[in-house]
């Protein structure tokens, strides 16, 4: 019998080409129709695997989520960036692959990713997500967020809505 293992880690160098086939498939699934094409071509094109070595080289809190030995998600977090939110983390990116979506993964990872900002001294924590992005939107809901802010994302001339989830000490 085969045995099923999923394990959620640190990023590693060697996991540059996997984290970008991950940024490539969950940004086309969530934001094709949201993002002009050009911009989103872009924000892919950007992410490559040599960004994401740096990234890891660089000591970025990025975890990872591993299925069966594949890479299906990832995370990014650390201090806040957002000097009027009254939070001391940020989640800056949760993603995984499409067909990865719905079973427990984000969860599993988000819950991670709260666990890392507490013992770094940042349990209060936000992510923010724009706001026609409904899947988005509706998970970070359902994790508790309370949306405590609004912004904008622009994109070339489109001006896009964002929110931001907060979730404060516990």
């Amino acid at each position: 019998m085969p045995t099923i293992t999923t394990a959620i880690r640190f990023a590693e160098k060697k996991d540059a080409a996997a984290l970008a086939c991950v940024h490539e498939d969950a940004w086309r699934g969530a934001y094709a129709g949201l993002i002009p094409h050009d911009s989103l071509n872009a924000i892919v094109a950007r992410r490559h695997s040599g960004w994401w070595q740096r990234a890891v080289h660089g000591g970025a809190g990025i975890l990872v989520v591993d299925y069966c030995g594949e890479t299906v998600g990832y995370a990014t977090m650390g201090r806040n960036r957002t000097e009027a939110l009254p939070v001391d983390g940020e989640i800056y990116e949760l993603y995984l692959k499409r067909s990865y979506q719905g079973v427990g993964f984000g969860r599993r990872l988000f819950s991670a990713c709260q666990k890392l900002l507490r013992d770094r001294d940042m349990a209060s924590h936000a992510v923010w997500a724009l706001e026609d992005n409904s899947l988005a939107t509706g998970f970070y809901e359902r994790l508790g967020g309370v949306a405590v802010a609004a912004g904008e994302e622009c994109f070339k001339e489109t001006k896009l809505r964002k929110i931001a989830y907060a979730w404060p000490k516990q």
